[in-house]
């Protein structure tokens, strides 16, 4: 069965029909249709009249077939080939080669006036509904009077069908219903349908705005009570008619005000975005703006909210400070269960905090982190939860007064945060300690509470650089040596553990020394790594994983992460007490050196006790090289500590808190700069023109236009405002060759996840080319949406094809393709291998932002690396410094540094930095770039290492990079 459908773009529009055949089906020649459409049965002539309009279509010559349709189809009362007609009557020929209209046509006309009065209303509405589609007034004139009259039929689906009709008519040949105005406006006032008062609305909105604004003067009062759609209906008319009426704005407002309050969330939302067009008083905005926050909290659907706050984003920042009260209300989106919606809302709620009402946020943020955290069987709990910490993290560094309550909370939750969102937590208390040292006291008092409770590396790290760094006085270091060797255990570390594993080696042998007089030993044959049998004895079986795992998690946080081989942690506690010893022993009053020397000797015991575990049997994986050398130099420090007290000093404990304060402050920096440029972009010079709406011209954009119909249309058709000027040409793409018989060249607009490809096919020869088609074949994650369809192109003429193309991931991909015609003689076949299309990676590649744990806990994570070496020559690089080719490679990749400035600045001869992005489809793209220019004339040598998750995109990224390199070379 073929399937038909038929649509119309607007009443000025010609109708496109869409018509997919069997492939299977052969094409019948015209005697064939003719002795079916005679002959044939009902179903018959519906296949025949379905070939008939599919050849039409794809320009074949049927119209000999005409007559033959009105004779032997026309009279026939089935209700598939009554609607195959219409269908028919739209796309046959209807003129002469003189383009006088054919004298067939007078026959159609009366089978069209006897269905306008039909006694079935569902015929009368379809033929009603075939003539807004019909654009011959010769046709058109005979058929107005009974079309007329079925504006006063007793059932409504024919009256709105004629209101429709009438309309389109008009907008096409308004010579032959001049009174359309006047006529639907009568119609309104007595009719009583709401669907058939939308027609009429929508109608008198388009041709006769000022009696679209008399209806809506005199049913103002009305609008509230009325139906969905003729609610909308009102919406589109004060929009078209708000620039010519200004003087009916009052008007237009207090309806929209009025309609804020619909039952229809479509009416809210339109409600909504017509009032903020209207008008600029901060009043009409909170209205507007309190519309999307009650959508997007009631909507069910996460794709309607994220629409709705994208919408109530771009209203704050064109209204800057008058939204800032509903930042509470927008915390009730946090309900949604996507997390999309939650960060989307959180980001708004982030740019809505002030001093005045961060307080009530954080209260707020607070509680939904407890809920959360007591929601652990939700997957996305996680996620969520570092989600709001990192919110209320950002919203304390912006809003120093708040930071006290934030740090109170994140120390009580510390331990029952997961590893990441600790390490999030940990963070945040670390650039407070730094920031307000009046806080520090107690900062380092509640994380040493809550100290034995921590069991992640990283999260320990933190918490061991914070106490080392910040405890000052001599009690705090006392304190702090009580708690660290509570968190350590018993001493020396290595004798406790080898008496440990001697007494369970103890019990093990005499339980299994009991258990063999009982059982037997059972066996069981091994292969070794030579490829030899061994024998392995129950009795020498090791304990399982799992058990060991068990007791290593039962012994004290540091003593069980030093056991599972994490000696970073370990060279940091060994920095931790050297700190501690050398701020004890600097105390102002000096201490006693028995107390000193007594710390020195636990300190260099415990880091001995790091090494000898590191060496030792009882760990996985020995002490690596740099932990080593670090725990070795605290150990030399505290030995010499009497001798170079102010050296150490300086490079313990001045040195390292210098260094994280200037990383602070970059960080603080980097904020400013982009919160300027943010401002900066958005700010309005002195001297710019001012634009006044009621001294514009009528085609004129004035500063709403965001908020119009065009603009909407726009978005929805995949037209950035940002690359509104970008000629087409850049994205021509030629598939033929000139002296092909065939010449093809295709557009490709590349839009978010899909890719249209805009083809157009010239016919080259003097013949007819029949059953043209194109063929694609994709590489890549790229999926062709449908077949484009079959095409007869006549001699030097043209047609154009569209096809659509899913984009799924990003990774780089190739589309294929294959022009196949017949002729010109019958039997002939030819195929023309298209050029390929290759479809850019930079596309969906967004520079982003991440700080440093984010970034280095993917760079863990992704599996696939792609390094790429880098060399120039010395011509190149002349006059190119090491930071002019890291944006000269940024600039090629579309990623983004997250290396500060700071950490760039100087001259040294050697750079690497970070950088990072992330494609529209959520995937990370990670690179770290490491070169060398030793001197002015040498040339700049290196590799960048990009890794993501997926192969394609380190393989697609490296590409450019050598693209990138040749370019710079040339």
């Amino acid at each position: 069965m073929m399937a038909t459908a038929t649509g119309q773009a607007g009443p000025t529009d010609a109708c496109y029909m869409l018509l997919q055949g069997r492939e299977d089906q052969e094409t019948p020649n015209l005697q064939t249709l003719k002795r079916n459409l005679e002959r044939g049965t009902d179903e018959i002539k519906a296949e025949a009249l379905q070939q008939v309009i599919a050849g039409t279509l794809q320009g074949e010559n049927y119209e000999s077939v005409l007559m033959h349709v009105i004779r032997f189809v026309m009279p026939t009362r089935n209700k598939r080939l009554k609607k195959l007609l219409l269908l028919y009557w739209e796309v046959c020929p209807k003129y002469a080669a003189d383009g006088t209209l054919k004298q067939e046509t007078i026959l159609i006309c009366n089978a069209l006036r006897n269905d306008l009065q039909h006694p079935n209303e569902y015929i009368r509405g379809g033929m009603l509904r075939f003539l807004s589609r019909l654009r011959e007034a010769e046709l058109l004139e005979p058929l107005i009077g009974p079309m007329r009259d079925c504006l006063a039929h007793r059932h409504a689906y024919v009256r709105k069908n004629a209101v429709a009709a009438v309309a389109a008519i008009y907008e096409a040949q308004p010579q032959l219903i001049p009174d359309a105005p006047e006529l639907v406006q009568e119609f309104l006032a007595t009719e009583a349908d709401m669907t058939c008062r939308r027609n009429a609305v929508e109608m008198l909105a388009r041709s006769a705005p000022e009696a679209a604004v008399q209806w809506l003067r005199e049913n103002a009062a009305a609008v509230v009570g009325f139906e969905e759609l003729l609610q909308l209906a009102v919406m589109d008319v004060i929009r078209r008619t708000a620039h010519d009426f200004a003087a009916e704005k009052g008007l237009f407002v207090r309806i929209a005000f009025e309609l804020l309050g619909a039952a229809s969330s479509a009416v809210q939302y339109e409600a909504a975005a017509t009032l903020v067009g209207l008008s600029g008083n901060a009043a009409a905005v909170k209205a507007a703006a309190g519309s999307y926050v009650a959508l997007a909290t009631a909507a069910s659907d996460n794709n309607v909210r994220l629409m709705v706050l994208d919408r109530l984003d771009r209203l704050r920042a064109r209204h800057e400070g008058i939204l800032d009260d509903l930042a509470m209300d927008l915390l009730r989106v946090l309900a949604a269960p996507d997390i999309g919606v939650r960060r989307k809302a959180l980001a708004i709620v982030m740019r809505l905090t002030t001093h005045r009402n961060v307080g009530d946020v954080v209260a707020m943020l607070k509680k939904e982190l407890a809920r959360a955290v007591a929601d652990s069987g939700d997957d996305a709990a996680p996620e969520y939860r570092q989600l709001l910490i990192q919110t209320i993290h950002t919203c304390a560094a912006q809003f120093p007064e708040v930071a006290a309550s934030v740090v109170e909370l994140f120390l009580d939750l510390i331990a029952d945060l997961s590893a990441a969102s600790a390490a999030d937590a940990m963070g945040f208390v670390r650039e407070v300690a730094e920031k307000f040292p009046e806080m520090r006291a107690d900062i380092v008092g509640r994380l040493l509470a809550a100290f034995s409770r921590l069991r992640a590396g990283r999260v320990l790290r933190a918490a061991l650089w914070i106490v080392g760094e910040y405890a000052e006085s001599p009690d705090e270091v006392r304190d702090a040596w009580t708690r660290l060797r509570e968190a350590i255990g018993e001493l020396p570390l290595l004798a406790a553990e080898q008496r440990e594993a001697d007494a369970a080696a103890a019990a093990t042998t005499s339980a299994d020394t009991t258990g063999s007089q009982a059982l037997p030993a059972s066996t069981s044959r091994r292969v070794l790594p030579d490829g030899t049998y061994a024998t392995e004895s129950s009795l020498t079986a090791r304990p399982t994983d799992a058990a060991a795992t068990l007791l290593l998690d039962s012994k004290p946080p540091l003593r069980a992460v030093l056991l599972h081989s994490d000696f970073f942690t370990g060279s940091v506690l060994a920095s931790s007490l050297a700190k501690l010893v050398l701020r004890f022993a600097a105390a102002t009053p000096p201490p006693p050196s028995e107390q000193v020397n007594s710390l020195r000797a636990e300190a260099v015991l415990i880091m001995a006790g790091i090494i000898r575990i590191g060496q030792s049997p009882f760990v996985t994986t020995p002490i690596d090289e740099d932990s080593y050398d670090r725990v070795l130099t605290c150990i030399r420090a505290l030995e010499y500590m009497h001798e170079d007290a102010s050296i150490l000093a300086d490079a313990f404990i001045a040195d390292t808190q210098g260094a994280f304060a200037r990383l602070v402050v970059g960080q603080d920096k980097r904020a400013a700069d982009e919160v300027r440029r943010h401002t900066a972009d958005n700010a309005v010079r002195v001297d710019d023109a001012i634009d006044f709406r009621l001294l514009t011209a009528k085609d004129a954009t004035g500063a709403d236009a965001d908020e119009s119909l065009e603009h909407d249309a726009k978005l929805a058709a995949g037209e950035p405002d940002a690359r509104a000027a970008v000629s087409k040409l850049d994205s021509v793409v030629q598939l033929t060759g000139f002296s092909d018989a065939v010449y093809a060249e295709a557009y490709v607009n590349v839009n978010q996840y899909d890719i249209l490809l805009d083809i157009m096919v010239v016919n080259q020869t003097s013949a007819t080319l029949r059953n043209l088609s194109i063929e694609f074949s994709t590489l890549g994650d790229l999926r062709l949406v449908e077949k484009p369809s079959s095409y007869s192109v006549a001699p030097y003429s043209f047609s154009s094809v569209k096809a659509g193309i899913k984009v799924s991931s990003t990774e780089t991909g190739v589309v294929f393709g294959t022009i196949v015609y017949d002729g010109p003689g019958v039997g002939d076949s030819h195929s023309i291998v298209l050029n390929e299309i290759h479809i850019d990676i930079m596309e969906y590649i967004r520079p982003a932002q991440c700080d440093s744990a984010q970034f280095h806990a993917m760079w863990t994570e992704f599996e696939w690396e792609n390094k790429v070496n880098m060399s120039t020559t010395k011509e190149a690089s002349e006059n190119l410094d090491l930071r002019a080719y890291l944006r000269h490679i940024m600039k090629a990749t579309n990623m983004a540094c997250l290396t500060p400035d700071n950490a760039l600045a100087g001259d040294c001869g050697f750079l690497s930095a970070n950088l990072y992005a992330r494609s529209i489809f959520g995937e990370d793209a990670l690179a770290n770039i490491s070169i060398e220019k030793p001197t002015d004339d040498s040339p700049i040598t290196g590799h960048i290492r990009i890794r993501a998750k997926t192969q394609g995109i380190a393989l697609s990224l490296g590409d450019k990079i050598s693209a990138a390199k040749v370019s710079l070379a040339e």
